[in-house]
């Protein structure tokens, strides 16, 4: 079992900016990626940001110049920084990572998922 703690939404004017953090716990013996999405009301889930173990960035096209995915293996931490946001930024994010939890298997691995609102 691994286990994904978001932290940081809330609610912040359009323009301004937010940080959001995810660690992750438990049965971790390697993290392959980390990520993030997220669900609007009445809308699907959908990707935002993913970081993998190369290092490797992808962004949605809504996010991408705005928004900036890093992680700290060492604390098996990934951020979100939000820039010039939106209110089609409003959503609930939910950290994704996949995770080695044996030697040998691995999953997706979800988050409870921070409230984001962009007041417009």
């Amino acid at each position: 079992q691994v286990q994904l703690v978001e932290s940081g939404g809330g609610l912040v004017p359009a323009g301004e900016s937010l940080s959001l953090s995810c660690i992750a716990s438990g049965n971790i013996f390697r993290i392959i990626s980390m990520g993030w999405y997220r669900q609007a009301p009445g809308k699907q889930r959908e990707l935002v940001a993913t970081l993998n173990s190369g290092h490797a960035t992808n962004y949605a096209d809504s996010v991408r110049g705005r928004f900036t995915i890093s992680r700290d293996n060492a604390k098996n931490t990934v951020y979100l920084h939000m820039n010039n946001l939106k209110p089609e930024d409003t959503a609930v994010y939910y950290c994704n990572s996949r995770t080695y939890y044996s030697p040998t298997q691995w999953d997706d691995f979800w988050g409870q998922g921070t409230q984001v609102t962009v007041a417009s």
